[in-house]
């Protein structure tokens, strides 16, 4: 401790001097134009038009624009610094900020690479910035000759006794050398995911269990090899792993149930990405819950339906409930529409009438044709069926029922066809003259 105290002040003592603070006020000037100048970057990026550009050319512009403000003050730290040596000013501060602001360049330049290489939903965009600047943080320190009085220090603090001992700077270090065998694992399980998704020969939705497994558990590794680099001994985790076992015994098994049943999805294809499904149990055409898979994830699918919602569905509901999937084998799907008419009309006219209806639609197909079935009698009409194929229920159903049904319509009333309404008669009967009807109708009854 009084090592990093005496080191700080032996800092300060060689700065704050009258030439020191001549060069600490040329280079907040410096940084105050560097960061101007980035947030004008950033806002002629912004103002432009999205997609104009390739994607090469796009990262180009993102990663200059990422690293401008430290470019720009790297130049004009250039510039000042030839300005007070031409006029004989001290420039042992200035050349310190220079080695400074060079590190800070090229530690955001790779970390900028590094999340590239990771792909775009990489869990390291959110933290890019923080993690550049803890990397330079250490640099800087060791730069400025601080570094192993910080060791001591993090060193002594502490709990435990002799080989047990934790100590701060362990605890970081270990998390350093994690973290890095975790970059390392997700680089390579990116690098398998881009030739996995690459081979055509394998299916869409086998590629993506084997990369997401493969992810998975890559990443597993790289964590017990990290804490066994760290020189944590791995036995001492046996009551950690019991711990995690019975939770997910018991907190956890639905999650690991989800997550089990997202590699059963993914290994036997009942599922993939493209697939019109609807949840109901019913067979048939229904559209309760219709919609069609964007992607699979570990724990749920993402269904998109008809009116822009994404829903969330956990895996386990696609294994245990009953799921239509219009698109299984062959996405081509039959659609019934039901209609009734009076018993004063021809059936006869009202089929050919069904069938000129289904006439013309350009989403129903010619081969298998459309027919119409006369399916019954009822109460108070003679039931109807107009039965064709579509080949694109992805593109809706209820628009072509309603296409349909409009032209159905339209049709009968040309004929003089007639949709019958349900009819019901009431007798109101009262004193004896009720008595004698309800006699008579029992009668009736019995007879």
């Amino acid at each position: 401790m009084d090592r990093l105290f005496t080191a700080v002040g032996d800092f300060f003592g060689r700065i704050v001097t009258r030439e020191s603070l001549t060069e600490i006020a040329a280079a907040a000037i410096v940084f105050g134009i560097a960061f101007f100048l980035g947030r004008l970057m950033k806002r002629l990026r912004a103002q432009r038009e999205p997609g104009v550009t390739p994607a090469f050319h796009d990262r180009l512009i993102e990663g200059s624009v990422a690293i401008s403000p430290f470019v720009f003050a790297l130049l004009l730290l250039f510039v000042m610094r030839s300005v007070l040596d031409a006029v004989d000013l001290h420039t042992g501060f200035m050349d310190l900020m220079v080695r400074l602001i060079t590190a800070l360049v090229l530690i955001r330049l790779g970390v900028f690479l590094l999340r590239l290489s990771l792909g775009p939903g990489t869990w390291l965009r959110p933290w890019e910035n923080r993690l550049a600047l803890i990397i330079w943080m250490v640099v800087a320190i060791n730069m400025l000759g601080w570094l192993d009085p910080v060791i001591l220090w993090l060193d002594g603090i502490g709990w435990g006794k002799a080989d047990k001992r934790v100590t701060a700077w362990s605890m970081l270090k270990s998390l350093f050398i994690v973290s890095l065998f975790v970059v390392v694992g997700t680089w390579i399980a990116r690098w398998l995911e881009r030739r996995l998704m690459a081979m055509q020969s394998l299916a869409a939705s086998t590629r993506i269990g084997v990369s997401k497994f493969t992810h998975a558990f890559l990443i597993g590794f790289s964590i017990l090899v990290g804490l066994g680099a760290s020189g944590l001994d791995l036995t001492t985790l046996t009551i950690f792993t019991g711990a995690i076992g019975i939770g997910l015994g018991f907190g956890l098994q639905a999650i690991a149930s989800n997550f089990v049943s997202g590699f059963v999805l993914l290994m036997d294809r009942s599922i993939k990405p493209g697939d019109v499904i609807s949840f109901t149990g019913m067979g048939g055409t229904s559209t309760e819950g219709f919609g069609w898979v964007q992607e699979l994830r570990g724990r749920y699918v993402v269904v998109r339906d008809r009116d822009g919602v994404e829903t969330l569905v956990p895996n386990q509901n696609l294994i245990t409930n009953s799921v239509i999937n219009w698109s299984y084998t062959d996405p081509k799907v039959r659609l019934k529409l039901p209609v009734r008419i009076s018993y004063r009309d021809d059936p006869e006219v009202a089929l050919k009438v069904l069938l000129k209806a289904a006439e013309g639609h350009r989403r129903i197909l010619r081969d298998p044709a459309p027919v119409s079935r006369m399916m019954g009698f009822a109460d108070y009409g003679m039931d109807l069926e107009l039965r064709f194929w579509i080949a694109d229920p992805a593109e809706g159903v209820n628009n072509v029922r309603s296409d349909v049904n409009r032209a159905i319509f339209k049709l009968f009333r040309e004929n003089g066809i007639t949709i019958p309404v349900a009819q019901r008669e009431i007798y109101l009967r009262s004193g004896e003259d009720a008595e004698d009807w309800v006699y008579a109708r029992r009668s009736q009854t019995k007879d």
